[in-house]
């Protein structure tokens, strides 16, 4: 607290619009990039349920992953990535991974890719595909969190 003779004034004046302004602009400021809403605890856990339901058979109970999913089976299929930290689903902004999950990897990469990723725009509502990549990023940690929000703003700036 500053003494009584220095709080006085000008100077008062511009620490009381230092905080005022201060506490309005950093709720805006803290808020995440992107549209998924991972902070939600009703639909990250209907999410979780809609991925035990339909994601977990491929991508893992624990969003782990199949193993060696980096190299190509014989059949010349990418293995499911993990959708934990380990995996690269937290590098790719919201609208991408919901487009990949609604319409399916071959459709988005286009040119002859070829996965067993389904699309799940017959199967999934939009609020229920939403859901599960918010579940998905409610379990990432901060650092990670972080960084898929700069990519959200980055992608939004495109």
């Amino acid at each position: 607290m500053l003494p009584r003779t220095q709080a006085k004034g000008p100077m008062m004046r511009r620490l009381i619009l230092a905080t005022l302004m201060t506490a309005t602009t950093a709720p805006a400021m803290a808020q995440d990039a992107g549209f998924l809403p991972w902070r939600d605890p009703a639909t990250v856990a209907q999410g979780q349920g809609i991925y035990t339901d339909h994601c977990a058979v491929c991508h893992g109970d624990r969003l782990q992953g199949q193993p060696d999913w980096q190299t190509r089976d014989a059949d010349g299929y990418l293995p499911a990535p993990p959708h934990d930290p380990s995996g690269h689903t937290w590098h790719h902004p919201d609208q991408q991974l919901f487009d990949i999950t609604k319409h399916g990897i071959e459709a988005i990469v286009g040119n002859g890719y070829r996965s067993r990723m389904m699309g799940y725009e017959d199967i999934l509502t939009d609020a229920e595909i939403t859901a599960v990549l918010a579940y998905i990023k409610s379990t990432w940690p901060a650092r990670v969190i972080a960084v898929h929000d700069r990519i959200n703003r980055d992608a939004a700036q495109d």
